[in-house]
């Protein structure tokens, strides 16, 4: 008489016939979408356990493949992003989440569009976490998604509406009344007053001291809107080219230019502090401060060292110590280096 089939699931779990392999839920003897972390631990202990009763003897393979499936189900169940994934393929819907402001988050909102999937949301957020990013600029540089599509999502996250500057036209008395410094620095583009509103774009959610600022110099509230950051950098360079409102603002926050009638009088070109540059032009300034603190060094050494020292200062001044010919190594340097890091990159 043959042999009845081994029905590993039935015989030792329990699991009444159906589908084979079984779901992960039914495979650990749990309610479906069961969410209690440490209950689908505990049912795998207790199971493994009685699997292992079978380790030796006829059946021992049937029961390392089981050990085996029952470990992967545990793993993926006890695993938030794994079991979000498992759960939506059995039928399971979730709620949005949302973030602090009520708004869903940037990643989600583009896995539920169907735009990337949850893997890719999950390596997007690690690459995010790991170079300083946002999650904005993490799928646009992985190149999952456009900038211009990554925008108007993050703008939606952070509850700020999204502008295209190809369409819009700057007031030329609002660019008029900000520095260029302030737009670089910020990345930031003033538009228009709206209804006593002024309309700024910004690449980024704008900081408090920046709504401060632009508070003070119109003495309206602000409203910003989001804009890619590769369309903020083309809007600047062509509203604040070189010659153009170098001089925009520059009078204390909230007061007004003088108007074109009034005479103006000629002013000392006022050169930008450190902070008040661009990312690039701040690297700039620091490589040639470094430039200027290394030569400092080396080039008194070199004519004390070679020029003065083989000659004795008496020749240069007379009845000058020769035990005092290296007053350059010690006078230069200190104060380059001063200058340098008291003025130059202030």
């Amino acid at each position: 008489m043959p042999t009845a089939r081994l029905d590993v699931y039935k015989d030792w779990l329990g699991i009444p016939e159906g589908p084979r392999p079984p779901d992960h839920y039914q495979l650990l003897r749990l309610v479906r979408f069961e969410d209690d972390a440490e209950k689908i631990r505990g049912h795998y202990r207790k199971l493994n356990a009685h699997v292992r009763t079978y380790a030796t003897g006829r059946y021992s393979t049937e029961s390392q493949d089981l050990l085996n499936e029952l470990a992967k189900a545990m793993l993926c169940l006890t695993d938030e992003e794994r079991k979000r994934d498992y759960d939506e393929g059995l039928g399971r819907e979730f709620a949005d989440r949302t973030n602090l402001l009520g708004h869903q988050p940037l990643l989600d909102k583009l896995v539920d569009t169907g735009r990337i999937s949850r893997d890719q949301a999950r390596e997007a957020e690690q690459f995010a976490d790991a170079r300083g990013l946002t999650h904005r600029d993490a799928v646009v540089q992985m190149k999952l998604v456009d900038a211009d599509t990554a925008t108007r999502e993050y703008a939606q996250e952070l509850g700020l509406s999204y502008v295209d500057l190809a369409d819009m036209l700057p007031d030329e008395s609002v660019l008029d009344r900000v520095p260029k410094s302030l737009v670089k620095r910020n990345s930031i583009l003033p538009l228009f007053i709206d209804a006593d509103v002024l309309l700024v774009a910004a690449a980024d959610q704008p900081t408090a001291e920046l709504e401060d600022e632009l508070r003070l110099r119109f003495g309206i509230p602000t409203r910003f809107a989001l804009a890619a950051p590769r369309a903020i950098q083309q809007a600047i360079a062509k509203y604040y080219a070189p010659g153009l409102r170098d001089d925009a603002g520059q009078g204390s926050a909230g007061q007004e230019r003088p108007s074109e009638s009034q005479p103006s009088r000629p002013t000392k070109a006022r050169v930008p502090r450190l902070s008040e540059m661009s990312s690039g032009e701040q690297q700039h300034r620091r490589h040639i401060g470094w430039i200027a603190m290394s030569w400092s060094i080396i080039l008194p050494a070199i004519i004390d060292r070679f020029l003065l020292k083989p000659r004795g200062m008496h020749w240069i001044v007379p009845g000058w110590p020769d035990f005092l010919p290296f007053l350059l190594t010690f006078f230069i340097p200190p104060v380059v280096i001063w200058y340098v890091l008291k003025v130059y990159w202030k």
